[in-house]
């Protein structure tokens, strides 16, 4: 009789972690929560989630640092624990912003080619004098970058260099800032003992996180529903065109139900989160849903306005107050949008993301209300990505990390190779002028 081969033993083993190479680090203050996260960039380009960490926030107001003090207490607590989750530490972070007065603009610089190859001076040429047409008007440049570049009136080319053209053109995104609470938002950084990479406007990092690039090339709008702050950002031909804030946030529906129903905003926070809803239904008016969590002592707290002798509620009159404060916050989106002039066939898509996206049946309510297709979107798939991050409310945090990773140019970090006031002297006069024979002759 045959002998069996004998039976491998099954083991279950990590998942190897690639070399890491480089080490990046995001934080993002925001009103409601105060959130970390560490990754590596491996040798084989992709990017590792190594840790993060967050607790609740404290001493932010509307985007605004109000309490220093509070604020980089949260800032070392959520770091230390994404630290101690990835076991690494850190000493700078990149971290994101959305309140501060951001406002985006666009500016474009053209130059002659003359119909020569263009090689990288010429770029860095065309980039330094992109410097001469920002105007910040006295505020803060929080990142001047160029978008795409155009040749001879081909749009969308995204490194000229090796191409022959007449006139090379680019469009320089650039994102604006109030400079002190960007001054207040860095010192407590600064002051959790952690040097500041940079602050990036949050919609650029939640772009990167949620938008694919096709929708950034065809036009999208992008819609961060924050916990205190929404920003409303449109994308059109691969760059950020424009953005608005509109202070308003998932927190003022907490405010609301605990208004309407005289409890604490704890109770309210739970009943928007555990039985809340963008969409109605029949069965709404039948079910009753209780006010106090499980394991709460009885008695704990108010008695809620509407409410049974167990402290039940209508769950149709919870949607009725959420879906209320749902109608004002998607007519101020609309008017954002139209202000903006994300309209017609380009002005279709939207992409709702941020903590109070997470509410159920938002995408269907926001389509109806907008009369545009809406999607919700999340950071994507990446290696060591906790699930608990991989929802819209961490598509800032995480596209932080994915603009740090990107190494994106500024024009004003651009080197010295070209200087605007000086000439083509000696070798490299000669240079040029070799280079320029060689082409035509």
């Amino acid at each position: 009789m045959p002998t069996q081969p004998p039976q491998r033993k099954r083991t279950t083993e990590p998942m190897a972690i690639p070399r890491i190479t480089k080490v990046f680090a995001a934080v993002n203050i925001g009103s409601f929560r105060t959130s970390a996260m560490i990754a590596g960039l491996a040798e084989t380009g992709d990017l590792v989630v190594l840790g993060s960490g967050y607790r609740a926030s404290a001493g932010i107001k509307r985007g605004y640092v109000i309490d220093m003090v509070a604020a980089t207490h949260c800032v070392r607590d959520a770091i230390e624990r994404a630290e101690k989750a990835a076991s690494a530490s850190v000493q700078s972070v990149w971290i994101g912003c959305s309140g501060a007065g951001l406002a985006s603009t666009t500016a474009r610089v053209e130059v002659e080619i003359g119909g020569r190859r263009i090689e990288q001076d010429d770029i860095e040429h065309l980039l330094i004098a992109g410097r001469e047409v920002i105007q910040p008007d006295g505020r803060q440049v929080l990142h001047a970058q160029p978008a795409h570049y155009t040749l001879d009136g081909a749009h969308g080319v995204p490194n000229p260099k090796g191409l022959h053209a007449e006139r090379l053109a680019v469009d320089i995104h650039v994102m604006l800032a109030d400079g002190a609470p960007i001054r207040n938002l860095k010192e407590t950084v600064e002051n959790a003992h952690l040097k500041v990479d940079s602050v990036v406007g949050s919609p650029v990092a939640a772009g990167l996180a949620c938008l694919t690039p096709e929708e950034r090339e065809i036009g999208v709008a992008l819609v961060e529903f924050g916990a205190e702050v929404s920003t409303v950002s449109v994308f059109v031909s691969g760059m950020l065109l424009g953005m608005q804030v509109i202070p308003f946030g998932s927190g003022d529906i907490t405010d609301a139900i605990a208004s309407a129903f005289g409890i604490r905003r704890y109770h309210a926070e739970r009943l928007k989160c555990m039985s809340g809803s963008a969409i109605a239904s029949p069965a709404d008016h039948r079910e009753m849903i209780p006010v106090n969590a499980p394991g709460d002592p009885e008695g704990s707290g108010p008695v809620a306005r509407h409410a049974d002798d167990k402290n039940r509620i209508p769950r149709a009159e919870l949607i009725s107050v959420i879906t209320q404060q749902l109608g004002y916050f998607t007519e101020e989106v609309a008017k954002a949008l139209k202000a903006m002039g994300f309209t017609g066939q380009r002005g279709q898509q939207v992409v709702l993301t941020g903590g109070g996206a997470q509410l159920p049946g938002l995408a269907d309510f926001a389509q109806g209300a907008l009369g545009r297709p809406v999607r919700i979107g999340s950071p994507p798939t990446m290696l060591g990505l906790p699930p608990g991050n991989a929802t819209p409310s961490s598509s800032t945090l995480v596209g932080l990390l994915l603009y740090a990773a990107a190494e994106p140019v500024d024009i004003r970090a651009i080197g010295p190779k070209w200087k605007p006031e000086g000439e083509y002297r000696g070798f490299a006069l000669i240079a040029r002028i070799w280079r320029a024979l060689r082409e035509y002759f």
